[in-house]
């Protein structure tokens, strides 16, 4: 199983990033996926999740400027993010479970290992 997250990089405030996360060894399209963040000495937050039937969620910092996606053909998660924000910087980090309750607590059964975002001019 794996999950590899990519995309990350070095934008200026309001600019955009699209963030991957391309899975494989698991049943992509039973599982329900979210993305989380986590900023230096800050905890891990849930930023964005998507059930298996393609529901999402956001945190309300995040509502309005990213939209997280699944391609279930590709077994690829995205979260394209618009409007960037110095305090969007962090390391993004993509994961899973079959279980939504698990991935909303931090707890799903896989975990990529991350992409770095730095929002600065």
């Amino acid at each position: 199983v794996q999950l590899v997250e990519s995309g990350g990089g070095l934008v200026q405030p309001g600019g955009s990033l699209r963030l991957s996360c391309a899975a494989s060894g698991f049943a992509f399209d039973d599982y329900n996926m979210a993305w989380f963040r986590q900023a230096l000495g800050k905890e891990r937050e849930v930023v964005a999740v998507i059930d298996r039937n393609g529901s999402t969620s956001y945190v309300s910092s995040a509502k309005g400027r990213f939209t997280i996606s699944a391609d279930n053909a590709k077994n690829t998660l995205y979260l394209q993010m618009n409007s960037l924000k110095p305090e969007d910087t962090a390391m993004y980090y993509c994961a899973a479970d079959r279980r939504m309750g698990r991935v909303i607590s931090g707890n799903g059964d896989y975990w990529g290992q991350g992409t770095q975002v730095t929002v600065s001019s």
